[in-house]
């Protein structure tokens, strides 16, 4: 199929400030536009509004804030969803919500649209972070799965290690399409020559580097990051921590870090690419404790930037970082062990190895995955705005 497709996209948990989903939403929305599709792409925010950015159109509804989540927004106005959605007239749906937009799977088949949900967590795993046991989780996750699965024509998933569940219970219409990593802006040589000035605004002379960039909130455990930097300066390593990062933990995790006098400097929200980027470039090791990741933007942007990552065994980061990374059981010692296992690694094949390994994670292939998934091509000669 050449002809240029109106792709809209919903997604709730989505704010000025959070991470990785924003990247992914944005690079893939850049894709689609660039192969000739006209993606819009609608989330929450505090007020109606109209933008028309470098992603194709983006539509903000009245969302109200989720209690307790640090920020974040939910589209609980089925009304006026279903009033955009219908003046939008999509030829396809893509959903990141597999949970409180999964309605929008059945406005999608009544009106004979081709739809698409994108798993971005395990289920199993939040209801295991959640406090649920593991055969409880098991089960409901499975329910909640196959509801998902009934509702949407395709579903994707961007690692083996999520859509596992989905093929636990016999889903059909699975697709992998993995995500990408930015490899032109995060690139070590762009950070050579202010590398060593950066490092010294975040560490001493002779200090261990680390860096946590993640949100602060309870399915990403960053609580992991300061136990390993409490365990490695228990054994004599002169490490120093800095978190780029904000969410409803940030208050505790400071306060434990005054009581516990740990060196760790909160940053908050990291405004700009590069600013963040040069943070990534000049660490010694960056942490991904988070056990339910499912492609762990951060910790692929880390390795892009030229840095090693110590991530969580039971994610699936491990085969995604493969060996220019360490995966380590969810404790401080584990992840201690993980640091110090990379800092015996030569610095500059450890570099490399980050690198090399993050070249294999390019956006456009990304993005062609993504419109694979939607049964599209690149419709690079159909006119655009056709509507």
């Amino acid at each position: 199929m050449n002809s240029s497709l109106r792709i809209v996209r919903l997604a709730n948990f989505v704010t000025p400030v959070s991470g990785g989903l924003r990247t992914a939403l944005r690079h893939l929305g850049a894709g689609y536009l660039a192969a000739g599709h006209e993606p819009v792409l609608i989330v929450p925010g505090p007020r109606r509004r109209e933008e028309s950015t470098g992603q194709g159109l983006v539509i903000t509804l009245p969302g109200p804030v989720l209690p307790g989540s640090g920020g974040y927004r939910v589209l609980t106005d089925r009304q006026a969803v279903t009033r955009t959605l219908a003046s939008l007239a999509p030829d396809r749906l893509e959903v990141s919500d597999r949970t409180t937009l999964r309605w929008t799977g059945a406005w999608a088949r009544r009106n004979g649209v081709r739809s698409t949900m994108v798993s971005h967590e395990s289920a199993t795993g939040l209801l295991r972070t959640w406090g649920l046991p593991g055969a409880p989780a098991r089960a409901l996750a499975d329910r909640l799965n196959s509801r998902t699965a009934q509702a949407y024509d395709t579903v994707v998933c961007t690692t083996e290690w999520a859509a596992a569940e989905f093929r636990r219970i016999g889903a059909g219409q699975v697709v992998r399409a993995p995500l990408g990593v930015d490899l032109e802006l995060l690139h070590p040589h762009r950070f050579a020559a202010s590398r060593e000035r950066a490092r010294a605004r975040y560490a001493g002379r002779g200090q261990v580097l680390l860096v946590l960039c993640s949100r602060l909130s309870a399915e990403k455990r960053p609580e992991r990051a300061l136990d390993a930097l409490a365990e490695l300066r228990r054994r004599g390593t002169p490490a120093v921590l800095t978190v780029a990062g904000t969410g409803p933990l940030l208050p505790r995790l400071a306060a434990r870090a005054r009581r516990q006098r740990l060196p760790v400097r909160f940053l908050g929200h990291v405004v700009g690419r590069e600013t963040l980027a040069e943070l990534l470039a000049c660490a010694d090791v960056v942490l991904a404790p988070g056990p339910v990741e499912t492609f762990g933007l951060a910790a692929m942007e880390a390795l892009a930037c030229g840095t090693p990552v110590a991530v969580s065994r039971h994610s699936a980061l491990p085969s995604l970082v493969g060996p220019a990374g360490v995966a380590a059981e969810d404790s401080g010692t584990a992840f201690a062990d993980a640091v110090l296992e990379l800092l015996e690694r030569p610095e500059h094949a450890r570099r490399e190895a980050a690198r090399a390994r993050a070249e294999e994670f390019g956006w456009p292939a990304a993005v062609a995955g993504f419109l694979a998934a939607h049964g599209a091509t690149a419709a690079l000669d159909a006119p655009r705005g056709r509507r």
